[in-house]
């Protein structure tokens, strides 16, 4: 199963409080899910906080993207302000085989800005793979991802691909081709391409 949205989610500006999504997916055996979203927009003092939480059967096969523009550059936007915080929870057979948490809060330019973090980028998106493939991927993922700000590692059954780039439009030259690869080839969803 592929699940994606219609269009880039828009985190506006918060008149009060945080919004809160939370994403459940649970994947039997013999199954293959494909969490694709398209990027998620975040405007100045803008206030999001998500959560993926993904049980997997112990032969489920799962692929999950999410992905990150602080602004749109080409509108002269940026997201100086606000909070965003994502939080991932896989398990696999109730054990817990990845967890993670990034965390921008109040002035998101300037924590954005170290090298440590995303350095002059404002696009970034995360891409998790788990299933029998992971050791077959890594080598042919390293081409797609040596012409940017970008790096995957592999460990037990998993495989993990982060990149940066300056603009959405550039994150998506280097995210789309590392889709269709985990997907063994199949394109990403259609309307990623409208």
């Amino acid at each position: 199963m592929t699940v994606t949205t219609q269009a880039n989610e828009k985190v506006y500006k918060a008149a009060a409080d945080t919004a809160h999504l939370i994403t459940r997916i649970e994947a039997a055996e013999d199954t293959r899910v494909f969490w694709l979203p398209q990027e998620t927009i975040l405007f100045d003092r803008a206030s999001l906080t998500r959560e993926l939480e993904v049980d997997l059967a112990a032969n489920a096969e799962f692929l999950a993207v999410e992905a990150m523009i602080l602004g749109r550059t080409a509108m002269g936007e940026r997201a100086d302000h606000g909070l965003f915080r994502d939080r991932w929870r896989i398990r696999r057979n109730g054990r817990l085989i990845h967890a993670e948490e990034v965390r921008f809060e109040d002035e998101i330019t300037r924590i954005g800005s170290h090298a440590a973090t995303l350095g002059t980028k404002v696009a970034f998106a995360t891409v998790l793979y788990s299933g029998p493939s992971c050791e077959i991927f890594l080598p042919r993922l390293k081409p797609l991802l040596e012409h940017g700000y970008a790096g995957a590692s592999h460990w037990q059954d998993k495989l993990v691909v982060r990149i940066a780039a300056s603009d959405g439009f550039a994150l998506r030259k280097i995210l789309s081709p590392v889709i269709s690869l985990l997907r063994n080839g199949a394109p990403v969803p259609k309307v990623w391409n409208i």
